[in-house]
């Protein structure tokens, strides 16, 4: 009977445990002017919590979200996206401190990431507020729902800067990004999109193929170029190694620029407007390098002078975008340090021997002239004999 017992009770502890765990810190919340809400939930990326209340007969929600801002002068946001999964199309409430210095609400129907202006949205709202405190927003309100509605697609964010009363852009972190998912308002239950893993495979797939080919096989070719064909052994290979380099680093740079546009394709509304510039302008001139390869002039060719600086004109040009849009890259995937400090140690290893060989060839170019200048010049006699003058 004891043995019964004990079994009952820690089964009542492992239900009270489990309970406690689901509800989380959200229910010990609480809030000024008496606000009590039926539902919590912790959500799991930017340190926020939703709370609510659900009245389905009146289709009356009643929410508090709690987030806190990167910065004191931040703003946070909620949301319901009627008809996409992220924050392009949501009908959204975000509060920050008004021009007043107050802490308030507005209403904001997001279109694009460009740039947002204060709106009515598609959702009747009420009883807007936010307070400030401890490094914490807690944002209230009520919307007026579609008859029938149980579940909606909810989005929240955070930023840090707000400018002439508007929200500046927030980062493109990973928590920033999936911050997204579902909420069932009468059962209680939320969802949390965790991002695809195809396309975080297909970020990673990008992020390797370009820091292989534009980063890295294109100053190796380079390196080839320039330095190898000072040796005299060396030539015609230094040609076919430098053509080679080029050749596949351009083909697999392909690959990863058309991964870059499916990628694109892909995140309706979020840009990286830089990177992609650069993206777009490296291959454009890359492509231009190669065709290039096939209106080459002979080297005793009047326009060959013209045609070899500008080939070393975009090739360098390339090279350094290259190499500048991959910490783009690294940037905006928030890969671990180990692997941008693994590029910088690469790319300093490049440099490294591109500087030795600087030196070796500038000693072997100034040894040659010092040899032709001191050369003694060979003269014929009438007999045939060389005189040295």
């Amino acid at each position: 009977m004891a043995v019964h017992w004990v079994h009952l009770a820690f089964l009542f502890l492992s239900v009270a445990s489990s309970t406690a765990a689901a509800s989380g810190a959200c229910s010990s919340a609480s809030f000024s002017s008496n606000r009590v809400y039926a539902a919590c939930s912790d959500l799991p990326r930017l340190s926020s919590s939703l709370h609510w209340s659900y009245d389905a007969a009146t289709s009356l929600l009643s929410l508090a979200f709690v987030a806190p801002p990167p910065k004191p002068e931040g703003w946070v946001a909620w949301a319901i996206n009627p008809t996409a999964d992220g924050m392009v199309g949501s009908q959204a409430l975000i509060a920050f401190h008004q021009p007043d210095g107050k802490m308030g609400v507005r209403t904001y129907n997001i279109t694009s990431y460009e740039s947002i202006a204060a709106s009515p949205i598609e959702y009747e709202t009420s009883d807007l507020a936010a307070e400030y405190s401890g490094g914490v927003v807690r944002m209230f309100g009520k919307m007026k729902l579609p008859a029938g509605t149980t579940v909606v697609k909810q989005v929240w964010q955070v930023g840090s800067t707000v400018v002439s009363g508007v929200p500046q852009a927030h980062d493109f972190q990973s928590a920033n990004l999936q911050s997204k998912g579902t909420v069932d308002l009468v059962k209680g239950a939320v969802a949390v999109s965790g991002g695809s893993s195809s396309t975080t495979r297909n970020k990673n797939v990008h992020g390797v193929i370009n820091a292989v080919s534009w980063g890295i096989l294109l100053p190796i070719g380079a390196i080839f170029a320039r330095y190898l064909k000072t040796f005299k052994s060396a030539d015609p290979a230094w040609f076919y190694l430098h053509v080679a380099c080029q050749i596949i680093g351009y083909g697999v740079g392909v690959g990863g620029w058309a991964t870059g546009l499916n990628l694109g394709s892909k995140s309706k509304g979020i840009q990286y407007t830089t990177h992609r510039n650069i993206g777009m302008t490296l291959f454009s001139l890359a492509t231009l390098q190669v065709f290039a390869l096939f209106v080459r002039p002979n080297k005793d060719h009047k326009y060959r002078f013209y045609w070899n600086i500008y080939h070393h004109l975009v090739g360098y040009t390339v090279i350094v975008l290259g190499i500048v849009n991959v910490f783009k890259g690294l940037q905006i995937l928030s890969v671990d340090d180990k692997y941008r400090v693994g590029y910088i140690i690469t790319i300093c290893i490049l440099g490294g021997i591109a500087l030795l060989l600087e030196v070796v060839t500038w000693i072997i170019v100034l040894k040659r002239k010092s040899d032709n200048s001191t050369k003694p010049c060979d003269r014929s006699s009438s007999t045939g004999v060389p005189l040295a003058v």
